[in-house]
């Protein structure tokens, strides 16, 4: 009589291959004799040994689909092993989650991919508003001359581990609560690659890259701010074997300016301005990042003012790298009072004080904004 492997485990004749290893795992987790001494159990864990055995290996699955037995008359009842039909890493794979090292990893490849490498430019605020590209020095592992990334000297080749047989780790047996437990660990004598260079190449001892100094090509655009990273795919480090190259990120340190305070795209500039000018207006040449034009100082300015030029600050930088528009530059207006003054000048300010009758001046008469802060704490106080 043909056995129900697939009702063993209770799955679907559809099931994959992970839902049946699900099955397996939570029916050996309660029927393993360890775990579960009723004798009923130790008979039912073989039959659902049996049962994942089979249905994991296509082949044999492919007989249980065309009406066959797989295992015939000797499988999944009276004395078989349940751990020697397939192995006890399967066993450690139910209780574990794949930890177990009945199966192995098989090597692992010798060609692995780069790291990314990172390197830092000093660019000036001008620099940052017009773009700049740049000769960089990069110092980073290319791929070797010698052996094309083979790690291999000329006219050799690499050989199979024979510690290993090419499986690329070793297995040890240790006995545990639950029997023979199986592990693996990468080979020592090919550390887990599965093969074994006996003819180094001489000029990157066989790591299949060398460390040289070379120089990018970097164009940085208008519009980037101190911590911006410019990235360039595939200028990174060349990994071990000759493996693709990871990036080269350029990293913008902004120096400070000697004029201009920058925030985003705004620029600051401070000025101080005479308390005559203040008063009288003027006009002062003023330095932009378009050139010098002249900024108009109206009569009566007050400290504190800010005057506003609009889409005379920094280049605006969309994440796709794109310039949309220009910031502002902001004018903070400090008016600058004298403090030292010879007798001429006091007598001509104790003039203009009378004049204007300020000799003692009113702090609270002397606002002239009826909404002000004194006036609105009057207000508060008198109801």
């Amino acid at each position: 009589m043909v056995r129900d492997y697939y009702g063993i485990l209770g799955v679907a004749q559809d099931a994959g291959p992970d839902e049946i290893k699900r099955a397996y795992r939570r029916l050996a987790r309660e029927l393993h004799p360890d775990v579960n001494p009723d004798p009923g159990a130790q008979e039912r864990f073989r039959e659902v040994s049996a049962a994942y055995e089979v249905l994991s290996d296509p082949e044999k699955r492919r007989v249980v689909d065309l009406g066959g037995d797989p295992l015939g008359n000797g499988g999944g009842g009276g004395g078989a092993d349940p751990f020697g039909a397939f192995g006890f890493g399967d066993i450690m794979d139910a209780f574990f989650g794949g930890q177990g090292g009945g199966r192995g990893r098989g090597p692992r490849s010798r060609v692995q991919p780069g790291a990314d490498a990172l390197i830092r430019m000093h660019l000036t605020l001008e620099d940052c508003a017009v773009g700049v590209t740049n000769e960089l020095a990069v110092d980073t592992a290319v791929l070797c001359g010698e052996c094309s990334g083979s790690g291999c000297a000329p006219g050799s080749a690499p050989t199979m581990c024979d510690m290993c047989s090419g499986r690329g780790e070793v297995q040890s047996v240790q006995r545990s609560f639950l029997g023979q437990v199986v592990t693996s660990r990468p080979c020592p004598q090919c550390r887990g690659f599965g093969e074994v260079i006996p003819e180094p190449c001489q000029q990157c001892a066989g790591d299949g890259r060398v460390r040289s100094r070379r120089t990018v090509s970097v164009r940085i655009p208008a519009g980037v701010a101190d911590g911006m990273r410019v990235r360039l795919a595939g200028q990174g480090e060349v990994g071990p074997g000759g493996g693709p190259a990871g990036d080269l990120y350029v990293e913008v340190e902004e120096e400070p300016h000697e004029l201009f305070t920058r925030d985003g795209a705004d620029l600051h500039f401070s000025l101080r301005l005479p308390m005559t000018a203040a008063a009288l207006g003027t006009t002062i040449p003023l330095r932009t990042l378009d050139g010098e034009e002249d900024l108009h100082i109206e009569p009566g300015t007050q400290a504190g003012t800010i005057r506003t030029l609009r889409g005379k600050g920094m280049p605006r930088l969309r994440s796709t790298g794109r310039v949309d528009g220009r910031g502002d530059m902001m004018v903070h207006v400090d008016v600058e009072v004298p403090t030292k003054l010879d007798a001429k000048q006091t007598e001509l300010l104790r003039q203009l004080a009378a004049l204007r009758g300020e000799e003692q001046p009113d702090l609270v008469a002397g606002s002239r904004n009826e909404h002000g802060l004194f006036s609105r704490l009057r207000d508060s106080f008198g109801r």
